[in-house]
């Protein structure tokens, strides 16, 4: 699948509305690390960083909403898609 990098804006919009509907909350931090899924207490919380390129969050947030369970989600085949394929723990 090949996208174009103003796409990268719009998939990581949607990529965030849905972790909000499965009850994850999107964070962005400086710092040395590439991000991912956390459980602080018992809030559910996805790790950015911020200083990371668009296509490296959407990556980083692919893994964390596959690892959180999308297969019982509604999730637009397109949008799905780019889960798929930019899942980097394949």
């Amino acid at each position: 699948m090949k996208i174009k990098e103003k796409e990268f804006e719009i998939i990581l919009e949607d990529l965030k509305s849905l972790a909000s509907e499965m009850g994850a909350k999107v964070r962005f931090e400086r710092g040395d690390f590439k991000g991912g899924y956390c459980l602080v207490k018992d809030s559910r919380i996805i790790v950015l960083n911020k200083l990371s390129t668009t296509q490296r969050k959407v990556i980083t947030l692919s893994a964390a909403l596959k690892e959180l369970g999308i297969e019982d989600v509604y999730v637009s085949p397109k949008l799905r898609e780019v889960i798929e394929e930019m899942d980097e723990t394949k």
